[in-house]
């Protein structure tokens, strides 16, 4: 399976154009009324999206850096 297809599945991220550039960066289009936190959740989470609430490991990435 390739990344497009697994970000499409697992996170709901639409597709890559066909012609992209490596060095230029790409941001899908943010879709019309997203979920929303309430403002004192946002505040707390850091981010009113909960599709951008993201659990961060730091050193803690599978183990395979140090």
């Amino acid at each position: 399976m390739e990344i497009n297809e697994i970000m499409s599945e697992q996170y709901g991220i639409p597709k890559f154009p066909e012609k992209t550039s490596e060095a230029m960066a790409y941001v899908p289009f943010q879709q019309y009324n997203p979920a929303t936190y309430s403002p004192v959740q946002g505040f707390t989470s850091g981010t009113m999206f909960p599709s951008l609430n993201k659990v961060f490991y730091g050193r803690k990435c599978g183990g395979g850096c140090d």
